[in-house]
C-alpha cells in the first residue's frame, strides 16, 4: 500500500480526504503542523503529499519549500489543497514548490480522479 502524507490542522477536512485517500487504497499518515509535515516527509518519503496552506507554526507554502529543499522531497509530487482562493494565491502556491493546487472544500467522490490527474497514476 503507498503512502501519503496530509498535513492539515482541520480535523474535518483531515477526515474528509483521509477517506478520500484510504477508499482509493492508500495508507495515510498525517500532520497537524508544518514543521511535523516536514519531518514525516523526509522520514518517510511518502508516494505524494497533501499540503493545507493556513498552518500553525510554519504556513504551507514554508512547508513545501523545505521539502523541497531537501533531496529527499525534490521528486515527491506535492499537491495544495486550501481555501485560499485570491488572485495571485495560485502562482505563489505553485511557485512554493506545489505540482497542483485544489480548492476546498473538496468533493471526495471527485477530488482522487483530480489527483491521481496530478500524480499520473
Amino acid at each position: 500500500m503507498k503512502k501519503v502524507l496530509v498535513i492539515e490542522d482541520n480535523a474535518d477536512n483531515l477526515r474528509l480526504i483521509t477517506y478520500a485517500l484510504k477508499r482509493s487504497g492508500y495508507d495515510v499518515v498525517s500532520a497537524i503542523t508544518g514543521e511535523e509535515g516536514v519531518s514525516l516527509a523526509l522520514r518517510l518519503g511518502p508516494f505524494f503529499i497533501i499540503v493545507d496552506i493556513n498552518l500553525p507554526g510554519i504556513d504551507g507554502l514554508e512547508t513545501t519549500r523545505r521539502i523541497r529543499n531537501s533531496e529527499a522531497g525534490r521528486k515527491v509530487p506535492i499537491i495544495a489543497i486550501t481555501s485560499y482562493a485570491m488572485q495571485g494565491d495560485m502562482e505563489s502556491i505553485l511557485a512554493a514548490g506545489c505540482n497542483a493546487y485544489f480548492e476546498k472544500p473538496i468533493d471526495p467522490l471527485t477530488i482522487m480522479e483530480k489527483i491521481h490527474t496530478v500524480i499520473k497514476k
